[in-house]
Formats: structure tokens, C-alpha cells, sequence
């Protein structure tokens, strides 16, 4: 008769409740029968031939069977390649035990755990490190064939701390509270490690994987993808390792930062300047050949401004940084935003002292071209850039610019010497406009036209006001078809051939147009001497002598302004004051010698007698003299008369 699903139950669940209890009873009796010491000796014998290391254990043993099967090591060392300080020290190594195996008095770990370790990597000079002997073990037991296969598949590293030192390099690192998982390649060929750690304040999260375990621990080719995250910085590689000869690393790297300065400083890399250097992101093809790193395709960007091109960056010693790149649009402002010629809200010179620490730590080869430029309130078009730094010399090219609606070419050099910076200077601009041009390098802005500039200039000092206390040098200026801001030569003139003594005036209106103007300027100490100043105009032409002192950003100069008419009158003049406000006024006597009716008390001024009259009287006209004290009244004069009687 067909039994019914209850009564199928009954029959099945019997036997399965006998297996269960024979298991159980197996169980408990493999617990009080097990031998310990062959577990331990077992346990020990497997670590020892998958990593190498050799257990060195100081505290107990806890052994159990149910209801989980493992065996615990308190107080253990690792040690290998003949060192006798442990390469790796746990509080409690765990070694989690197959249970079948188990039952029939076979030893074997399924996995272990490390509560505590304090691991210790020592990189020799020759490259080899404490922990080689363990990587040529794995890779010996995990080739196919081997005697020993690898048995477990999984390492749990739990509040580890990791100490790095580097012989070479005289460096060190310690990563603390690590929290790592290893995916041993029992089955496959693989291998993966995911976890956390804290490195120098940072919680980093982290995850490497290779495609073939075992040719990357023989230096064979392998696939290796590895990634890092953390605030200052994310990294990715996705690609290939070897090491046959050296470390070799082919494939795609992915770089982002928020703050390019924060992952520097983050990283204990040099910080270039004070100013820029925050969102930075690169993507490129990636060589890495030990110390050095060939970049192509790469695609980059860095404070908005995005590149393409080729970088190769190299740490022998000396870090060198070499790329070639491209760019529509490129904006150096701020990189040179916190450095000010000018003290702030002041005529006067910054005196703020240099930073240039920047110039001794890193070598440096670069080549820039860009569609556009803009760097403060200059506004490039297609430009040409080449920098240069190496042993604490920066040296700054300009192949062809397009500025100020010409052509700007040159070199600007910084060699540092303790804190002092030796700078050196070559510009040519040519077909600019010089209002443009002027404003923005001299803070000159009374002159417009267009012509060409040449700038050749040697300074050295800790700061801005010490080099233009120290500026050497010359500049010429040709113009043509232009004004100059701040008078009329023309109008003046002519008003004063009419009348000299027409009044002071006011000499700061208008502008004098000019058809040539050439100005050639030579610099000693910071004082600029005029060599050459001409301006040559349809109505009048002016020629100057005198200096302008660069640190005081003052005029002390004379000129002599004439009409190209046929009387040719002439006008000595002076001009004085700050660069961009200056005094320009006629000389009082020249003014005097041409009225008919004064020029005759000049010649009475060599009397004595009428010389205090004449001198007066010359002052009232030109108002030039100081006013004299109110006199006393016939009042004030008797009370002083009376007193002196009492």
C-alpha cells in the first residue's frame, strides 16, 4: 500500500537522527581521544611550510572541537631566514580546523586568524627584505606538483600594526590598526586582499587583487588590479606586474585628489609654492620600471586647467619630473597669487622674504603650449612655455607669446643661494601696446601707442624691495603713432609763448600725441638713468635727462619741451613725484627770461640793495616763494616799546 507523506517522514528521519548521533558521539569522543600535542605539531608544521616562518610560542594553547573546531597560540613569533628577531609577532594566532579531516585524526587548517600582529619588513641595500625567504616558500608549495600544497585559503589580520624600514633610503613608515583580509589561492590562482588602515592620521581603505598568484611571487607576468582610497587621495591601477629582473608594472593608473598640497604634505612629498595645487585628477597609461614611471595618453587636470600629453617621473635619489603637454586653455593665477610685487594697499615694495624651498627638492623639465594664457590680469593667446628647475636653478622660457597684440619672447632665471635669489631676466615684445604692456609690468600708465619693448635686468635680494634695490640692467621702449597721459605739450606751449607769466595753471590735463617716441633707460643699484628719452610729436617734441628710482617708485627728472613752428619756442620743465602720479610743472626762471617785463629783475637780483625787493616781487609773480610772517601791528609794536621803558 503507498504510505502517506507523514509515515515516509518517520521512516527517513530515523536512520538521518542514528547518523546524526553516531556523529555527534564520534565528535565527543574525538575531543577526549584527539591528541593534542600531534595537533599542535601538525598545526605548527603546516604554517611553517606555506609561509616559511618558523612558530616561536611564549604563552598557552587553547584547543577546542566543538562547537568550533580550532587550536590558539597566545604570545606567538614568526621568524625565518636565519634573523633571529621575529619578522612577526601575535598576541593570538588562531587556526580554524577542518572538521571531517578532524574526525578521522587529520590535521588540517581551514583558515587562520592574527589578533594583534605587529609585523616587521626591513628592506635591505640589496633589495632583499626579511620577508623573502617566506615569498620564495609560498611560491615553491603553490607550483602544481609541489609536496606541499598550500591547504588553507584564507589569513584574517585583525588591529595589526606594520612597521617599514628602508636601509637605503634611511626611511621609515608604520601603518597601525590594520584590519585585512587575505583570499589564500587554495583552489585557484588567484589572489585578493581587501582591508583598512591608518597612516599618518588617515584612514585609508585598500584592495589588491593578481590574476596568477603564483607567477607574480616567481616575477612572471600576472594581472594585478589595486586600488586606495582615502580623503587626500584615491589611486587605481588596473594592469600587469613582473619582476624579473626589477619591479615592472604596465596599465592604466587613475589618480584624484581634492587638494593636490594636502596629498603631497599627506604623503611627505615637497609642496611647490604657496599658492594652487588643489583639485587634481590624472588618467594615463602607465609604465613603471623600479623607481621610474613613463606616462602616456595622459590626460591631467589641476585647478580646472586640463592637459593632454606625456610625463616620466623618476625617484633616484632626486625626484625629476619631466612632461610635455597641451592645453586649449591654461590660468597660472593661482600659483602666483600669493606672490605680490607690491605691498599690499601700499606704493611700497613687498618686504615679505621668499620661500624658496621649493627650488632645492625636485628637478624639473616641463614643456607647455596653450591656445590660450592667462596669468593675473594678463591675457596670453597661443603660447609657447618651457621650465626648467634642476639643483636650485629655475630657468623659464618663452618661445613666442601672443600679448598685449603682439609677440613676446624671453628667458626668466632664479638661482637660489641660501635664502637670497638671483634673478635674471631677458623680454622681447614686439609690435605691443604699450599702454597694456607698460601698466601691467611697470605700473605705468600714462603712455599708450604701439611699439616694442626690450628688457634686460639682473637683481638679487631676499625679497621683492631687495631686488630692486639690487636691479642692473636696461630696457629700451621705441614707439610709435601714440600720447602720453597727463599734459598737453602743445597747448601748454603755446599759451605760455604768448604769455610766460600767465600763472601757474594747470599743467596735468589732456595728453601730448606723438609720431616716435624712443626711450633707453639704463639700470645701476635700483636707479634707472635716462640715456635717451625723445618724443617726437606733429606739434611738438620733448627730450628728457634725469633718473627715477626704482625702490622709491619716484621721478627726479628734467626735460626741455619746443614746437615745431618757426619761433621753435622752448620750455625747460621738470617732473617729479611717484610713478603713477607725478608732478610736471616749468621751470619758473626760463618763464621769467621770456617776459619782456620781468626778464630786467633777474639782472637786479645781483644787487644787494634791490635784490630782497626784486626776489619778492618774483615770488608774488610765479608763486614760488614761502609766505612771509603776518607783520606786527602798530599796536602790538607800542605795547613792546612800553615794556621795554618799565
Amino acid at each position: 500500500m503507498p504510505l502517506t507523506m507523514a509515515q515516509g517522514m518517520k521512516r527517513l528521519g530515523t536512520p538521518i537522527a542514528a547518523l546524526l548521533g553516531v556523529a555527534l558521539i564520534a565528535l565527543i569522543a574525538t575531543s577526549w581521544l584527539i591528541n593534542r600535542d600531534a595537533l599542535r605539531k601538525a598545526v605548527e608544521a603546516q604554517i611553517r611550510d606555506v609561509t616559511g616562518l618558523e612558530l616561536s610560542v611564549a604563552g598557552s594553547i587553547d584547543i577546542s572541537v566543538l562547537p568550533a573546531s580550532y587550536i590558539s597560540f597566545h604570545d606567538v613569533g614568526l621568524k625565518g631566514g636565519g634573523t633571529s628577531d621575529p619578522a612577526l609577532h601575535v598576541d593570538v594566532l588562531t587556526a580554524n580546523l577542518r572538521l571531517l579531516p578532524l574526525l578521522l585524526q587529520r590535521f588540517e587548517i581551514s583558515d587562520l586568524t592574527l589578533l594583534r600582529p605587529h609585523i616587521h619588513v626591513s628592506l635591505k641595500a640589496d633589495g632583499e627584505s626579511n620577508w623573502t625567504p617566506f615569498i620564495q616558500t609560498i611560491a615553491r608549495t603553490m607550483k602544481p606538483g609541489a609536496d606541499n600544497q598550500v591547504s588553507f585559503s584564507e589569513i584574517r589580520i585583525q588591529d595589526g600594526v606594520l612597521d617599514f624600514q628602508d636601509a637605503t633610503a634611511h626611511a621609515s613608515e608604520k601603518f597601525e590598526d590594520i584590519d585585512l583580509s587575505l583570499a589564500w589561492p587554495s583552489i585557484s590562482r588567484s589572489f585578493a586582499a581587501t582591508g583598512q588602515f591608518d597612516w599618518r592620521g588617515e584612514r585609508v581603505d585598500g584592495s589588491i587583487s593578481f590574476a596568477d598568484f603564483v607567477a607574480a611571487l616567481s616575477g612572471e607576468r600576472s594581472g594585478l588590479k589595486a586600488r586606495i582610497a582615502s580623503a587626500p587621495l584615491k589611486l587605481a591601477f588596473d594592469g600587469s606586474v613582473a619582476n624579473r629582473t626589477s619591479p615592472m608594472m604596465e596599465g592604466t593608473l587613475t589618480i584624484d585628489s581634492p587638494s593636490l598640497r594636502n596629498a603631497l604634505r599627506w604623503t611627505g612629498q615637497p609642496q611647490p609654492g604657496s599658492g594652487g595645487f588643489g583639485r587634481f585628477a590624472l588618467k594615463a597609461r602607465a609604465n613603471v620600471v623600479g623607481a621610474s614611471i613613463a606616462l602616456t595618453n595622459v590626460n591631467v587636470e589641476l585647478d580646472g586647467n586640463t592637459a593632454e600629453g606625456v610625463m616620466t617621473y623618476a625617484n633616484n635619489g632626486r625626484q625629476t619630473l619631466q612632461a610635455t603637454l597641451a592645453a586649449d586653455a591654461l590660468d597660472f593665477t593661482p600659483y602666483i597669487s600669493t606672490f605680490r610685487l607690491l605691498a599690499s594697499g601700499a606704493r611700497d615694495w613687498n618686504r615679505q622674504l621668499f620661500d624658496l624651498n621649493g627650488l632645492s627638492t625636485t628637478d624639473l623639465d616641463m614643456r607647455l603650449s596653450a591656445a590660450k594664457l592667462t596669468v593675473g590680469p594678463s591675457k596670453f593667446g597661443r603660447t609657447a612655455v618651457g621650465a626648467n628647475l634642476r639643483n636650485g636653478t629655475l630657468a623659464l622660457s618663452v618661445g613666442e607669446a601672443q600679448v598685449y597684440g603682439g609677440i613676446a619672447k624671453g628667458s626668466f632665471g632664479i638661482a637660489r643661494s641660501d635664502t637670497v635669489a638671483d634673478v635674471k631676466a631677458q623680454f622681447q615684445f614686439t609690435d605691443v601696446d604699450l599702454q597694456a604692456c607698460a601698466s601691467e609690468l611697470f605700473g605705468i600708465n600714462k603712455l599708450s601707442g604701439r611699439g616694442n619693448i626690450n628688457v634686460s635686468l639682473l637683481a638679487s635680494g631676499s625679497s621683492p624691495f631687495g631686488l630692486v634695490q639690487s636691479l642692473d640692467g636696461t630696457a629700451t621702449v621705441t614707439g610709435h603713432d601714440g600720447a602720453i597721459a597727463g599734459f598737453n605739450a602743445e597747448q601748454l606751449l603755446k599759451r605760455l609763448e604768448r604769455r610766460p607769466l600767465s600763472g601757474g595753471g594747470n599743467f596735468r590735463n589732456g595728453s601730448t600725441p606723438y609720431n616716435n617716441l624712443t626711450i633707453a633707460v639704463k639700470f645701476a643699484d635700483g636707479v634707472a638713468t635716462a640715456e635717451d628719452i625723445r618724443v617726437e610729436g606733429p606739434a611738438a617734441k620733448i627730450t628728457m635727462t634725469g633718473t627715477a628710482s626704482v625702490p622709491t617708485r619716484e621721478y627726479d627728472m628734467k626735460g626741455v619741451a619746443s614746437l615745431n613752428t618757426a619761433s621753435g619756442f622752448e620750455l625747460p620743465f621738470v617732473v617729479q613725484g611717484p610713478w603713477d602720479d607725478p608732478l610736471i610743472f616749468p621751470d619758473p626762471e626760463s618763464l621769467i627770461r621770456r617776459s619782456p617785463a620781468s626778464a630786467p629783475l633777474l639782472d637786479m637780483l645781483k644787487d644787494r640793495k634791490g635784490g630782497d625787493a626784486v626776489r619778492s616781487a618774483i615770488e608774488r609773480i610765479t608763486g614760488s616763494g614761502k609766505r612771509s610772517a603776518p607783520a606786527e601791528s602798530p599796536t602790538a609794536e607800542n605795547a613792546k616799546e612800553n615794556q621795554k621803558s618799565n
